[in-house]
């Protein structure tokens, strides 16, 4: 009822009456004003007068209401400690393909190698509960399909250079920008389940704790819509799941398309060893290929890549 009585105040910039509202709704005039006090108390600046109501601001929060074509996947929590942890119990309760947990802020956000994600007020941070039909061979596709995704949203919402680094980290002029978490669960040989974690710094300042790091609003001097980047990002990524298997088949060699890591000087840490070398490929599988001083090369599948030229 939220998704239908917004989008009925920003079909017009007039004032709506109360008994407009409760026509077309189907509802009470008491109930369509309890649907506009729910919404002012989420941040909706909704003026009410004797002629009736206007919606004069809007915030750029996720909630589930504000994508009407997937309202019933969407969960968002103001403050959770991870919502890895909550797809994660989700995803084994039964929760559908494409569910999204977001949150405004995370306590105990977590990246890859068990290091911490920060996660302040402006960001958009987010888990997604997959359920590709791949074998566990093509699981790291999907991570794959997610970064790349990810990465053309940003160039044509913004202009901005984005490049994907290996393994799905996305950075623009040098800095991170956004990051991605994956667990996963199988079942005979057959993936029942992914769930990717992604923190983008959109409108929030994450230099204090990570000088490395950029955010759009940063870049571009203005503040960015976090709805349209979850909604463009969950259309694009659909694309790749959900229309045949020939899309995630092509996504890696998508994917060097649009790399800063390969022909680089890489350090890659894993919770074993640190190899150093010239990132030369990425193979099917996503790993990465490198070339070491002795001339030798060496397969890493996973861990934190850092340039060193």
């Amino acid at each position: 009822m939220k998704s239908k009585i917004l989008e009925i105040f920003r079909s017009t910039p007039d004032i709506v009456s109360g008994e407009n509202l409760s026509t077309v709704l189907g509802i009470s005039r008491v109930s369509v004003w309890k649907h506009i006090q729910k919404l002012q108390e989420s941040g909706y600046e909704i003026q009410a007068s004797p002629r009736g109501y206007q919606l004069l601001m809007s915030p750029d929060t996720p909630f589930p209401w504000e994508f009407p074509e997937r309202e019933g996947l969407i969960h968002y929590f103001s403050e959770v400690s991870s919502t890895m942890d909550i797809a994660r119990d989700m995803a084994r309760k039964g929760a559908p393909h494409l569910t999204v947990v977001i949150a405004g802020r995370q306590t105990s956000g977590r990246g890859r190698l068990r290091r911490s994600w920060h996660s302040s007020d402006g960001g958009l941070y987010f888990t997604l509960i997959l359920r590709p039909d791949i074998p566990l061979q093509w699981c790291s596709r999907v991570n794959f399909a997610a970064s790349l995704a990810l990465c053309r949203v940003i160039r044509k919402l913004t202009g901005l250079n984005a490049a994907v680094k290996w393994p799905n980290d996305l950075l623009v002029e040098g800095g991170k920008l956004s990051g991605m978490l994956s667990e996963m669960e199988a079942v005979a040989e057959m993936v029942s389940f992914v769930t990717v974690g992604i923190g983008i710094n959109v409108n929030n300042d994450p230099t204090a704790v990570e000088p490395n790091a950029c955010s759009l609003m940063q870049l571009l001097g203005k503040p960015v819509s976090r709805k349209e980047i979850l909604a463009r990002f969950l259309n694009e990524l659909q694309t790749y799941l959900d229309g045949s298997d020939v899309n995630l088949e092509n996504v890696v060699l998508e994917w060097k398309e649009m790399t800063c890591t390969l022909g680089r000087n890489v350090s890659v840490i894993t919770p074993q060893e640190t190899s150093t070398g010239l990132a030369l490929d990425i193979d099917s599988a996503g790993a990465l290929i490198l070339k070491l001083a002795d001339g030798s090369l060496k397969k890493v599948l996973y861990g934190d890549c850092m340039n060193n030229d």
